[in-house]
């Protein structure tokens, strides 16, 4: 059974999200020109024009906008790892003010904290930014992916490059037998089985990123409590959300999902391997690949390795302390100057 969806009514142009989309308008229009420049280009390449030019398209506008972050991404765990290296000394201060509520104690509390944060040069806010990007630049790639079909029909004045030609265009596109601009409801069996496997893929992406955080960025004394308990409800539940969703979204927006998922995923390997929690077993894994990497290349450099060389250092350490033992100094008498 077939359904056929109303393209009279886009609901993301209508309350509360219709107008925070009018705002992002320039973004989209930006996402629109990059999206049809790599279409262009794939076609002058010798792709078809209606294919999988426009699968990579949406593919490449995803890797751009996560290769635009990643900087500020990098900065974000580097402000992190610094935090976290502060956390005794914000430890020792807020303890320093423990139970003192008046109104000075808070200010000279406050005075102390941003002292630090500034003598250390770390930003706390500084985190936020790669989200606070990151947040609009994909609200921005959903709604222009969800808007095509509704250009196509006439229903919705054009987007940046999309006029009603180039999105029919695109609405013609088919991946594994799936017309781009259909829904999960709109396909025969074939169709909605390719759905449901790009559906559960999201969902496996999603879901081991958050599973390899738990597992080996975190420090053993966080994994106890209501809170950890949550978090691993969490991990289940986030993942089964994309489900409901995904029924409901055009296939296209799907494959951006997915490519997104994927780039994720990705993106919290690499973090948990170079910026890991300290004393999660990431560290440990961490400091372990560091000792073997300094080994090896003393043994190029032809380099006593860190245990030989503790070794060396222990046994001028106790050759030092015998030798000492053996040539005692005595103690030397204070003279005391005579009184005229």
């Amino acid at each position: 059974m077939f359904v056929n969806p109303d393209y009279n009514n886009f609901l993301l142009d209508r309350g509360f999200f219709g107008w925070i989309y009018k705002i992002l308008t320039p973004i989209e229009w930006l996402m629109t020109q990059i999206m049809a420049l790599f279409h262009k280009l794939l076609t002058m390449l010798g792709m078809p024009a209606i294919g999988l030019s426009w699968i990579f398209s949406i593919v490449f506008l995803v890797l751009i906008v996560h290769a635009i972050i990643l900087p500020m991404y990098i900065k974000q765990m580097r402000s992190m790892a610094r935090m976290q290296a502060l956390q005794p000394k914000m430890m020792k201060i807020q303890n320093k003010y423990r139970g003192k509520t008046d109104q000075a104690s808070k200010e000279a509390m406050s005075r102390e904290t941003m002292k630090l944060y500034q003598d250390n040069k770390v930003n706390p806010m500084g985190s936020c930014l790669p989200m606070l990007i990151q947040g609009p630049v994909f609200m921005c790639m959903f709604y222009m992916l969800s808007a095509i079909p509704y250009i196509a029909h006439g229903s919705r004045s054009s987007l940046g490059a999309f006029d009603m030609a180039t999105a029919k265009e695109f609405s013609s596109t088919t991946l594994f037998g799936v017309d781009v601009a259909s829904v999960f409801a709109q396909n025969d069996l074939s169709g909605k089985i390719v759905i449901g496997i790009f559906t559960a893929l999201m969902c496996a992406a999603m879901w081991y990123m958050q599973f390899n955080n738990m597992r080996k960025n975190l420090p053993k004394e966080s994994m106890e409590g209501s809170q950890y308990k949550m978090q691993q409800a969490m991990t289940w539940v986030f993942p089964l959300m994309y489900i409901f969703s995904a029924i409901s979204m055009p296939f296209a927006v799907l494959v951006y999902w997915l490519t997104n998922n994927i780039c994720n995923m990705l993106r919290s390997l690499w973090q948990v391997r170079e910026f890991p929690t300290p004393g999660s077993p990431a560290d440990k894994e961490k400091k372990r690949r560091e000792h073997e990497h300094e080994n090896a290349r003393r043994a190029k450099a032809g380099e006593p390795s860190i245990e030989e060389e503790k070794l060396i250092l222990a046994r001028e350490d106790a050759k030092r302390r015998e030798e000492e033992g053996f040539q005692r100094q005595q103690p030397k008498r204070r003279k005391n100057k005579k009184k005229r």
